[in-house]
């Protein structure tokens, strides 16, 4: 298909969640709630792990990356959107939906690496902990985090390649309230065979890969916990587990629910539904697992709260 016969796209028009008039301000105020607990959550956990010393273990350092990770890509998302809520036309440019389906990618693809990094530092801890220190020394935690990001990296890379060789040609409003890959390649009026080949590829991997790597270490972990007499240390042991489990599994749903089909049969009004739970629900609950259920965090918290608070009256 010749590509001259084709106007050159500089801009996309985003639907948004609803059209309907009447649910406009409530949702406005919802999502900006949301990421206003969001920011001030990560951020939050991110501070908390740097100012307490008994916290600077691997396990809080990746939750710190994991924190970072929701913190950047709940902000490629919804301030945009909660554009779409006070205007009547949420226009966004080529290059910004480019650079919005780049960085999306890339950040929730480090998401669920993250994610089976953690499991698997849970599994040393647990399963070999007289190897913990040797096998999760900090360069070997460095190392895991780098990889981490180059999944991203690679995945963002390919993805965003082969989106910007599309060609679109016909209606300019993406039926979504970001810049995605289904949306988007609905929009196309060029092959999309490719595309649709790495999605789905890609996807199987980057949701199968750590999905597995979660599964078997967590399979190991439950067989140890039950061979623990003490009943204070299960007890410990199943509550830092069950977290990561749930919100893995938050996660990882609903990103499957997405991708994890042909597109053809992707119905991108129910499919807003579970972008909604990944891309603006598990970053806010994340920081919120983490710390209810965590009496280390809780502790830290405490400590921290009580140190800010005697520093305030002895300075008055």
């Amino acid at each position: 298909m010749a590509t001259g016969n084709h106007s050159i796209v500089t801009e996309f028009i985003l639907a948004g969640l609803t059209e309907k008039p009447e649910l406009q301000l409530p949702l406005f105020l919802f999502f900006l709630g949301v990421y206003v607990v969001t920011v001030i959550g990560n951020l939050g956990m991110i501070t908390l792990i740097v100012l307490s010393s008994h916290l600077h273990t691997p396990m809080y350092y990746f939750l710190s990356s994991l924190s970072f990770i929701d913190l950047c890509y709940s902000t490629v998302i919804i301030p945009k959107m909660l554009v779409n809520f006070v205007t009547e036309k949420n226009i966004i440019s080529y290059p910004e939906c480019m650079t919005q389906l780049y960085f999306f990618i890339f950040f929730i693809i480090s998401e669920g690496h993250i994610l089976a990094v953690m499991a698997y530092d849970r599994y040393v801890a647990i399963c070999k902990p007289l190897l913990y220190n040797v096998t999760m020394s900090y360069q070997v935690c460095s190392w895991l985090v780098v990889e981490v990001y180059m999944m991203g990296f690679i995945g963002a890379t390919a993805h965003t390649s082969c989106m910007l060789r599309v060609v679109f040609c016909k209606d300019k409003i993406i039926n979504h309230y970001f810049c995605d890959l289904f949306p988007l390649l609905e929009l196309s009026c060029s092959s999309t065979y490719i595309n649709e080949l790495v999605l789905l590829c890609l996807s199987a991997f980057n949701i199968l890969a750590p999905t597995l790597a979660i599964f078997g270490s967590y399979v190991s972990v439950i067989a140890s916990i039950l061979r623990i007499h003490s009943t204070e240390c299960r007890s410990k042991a199943f509550s830092t587990c069950s977290s990561h489990i749930l919100a893995f599994t938050i996660f990882c749903g609903s990103a499957a629910f997405m991708y994890l089909q042909p597109s053809n049969v992707s119905l991108m009004e129910q499919s807003k539904v579970p972008s909604v739970f990944y891309t603006i629900i598990v970053p806010m609950l994340n920081p919120l697992i983490y710390s209810l259920r965590n009496k280390d965090v809780k502790v830290a918290l405490n400590k921290l709260i009580q140190k800010r608070l005697f520093c305030f009256n002895k300075d008055l």
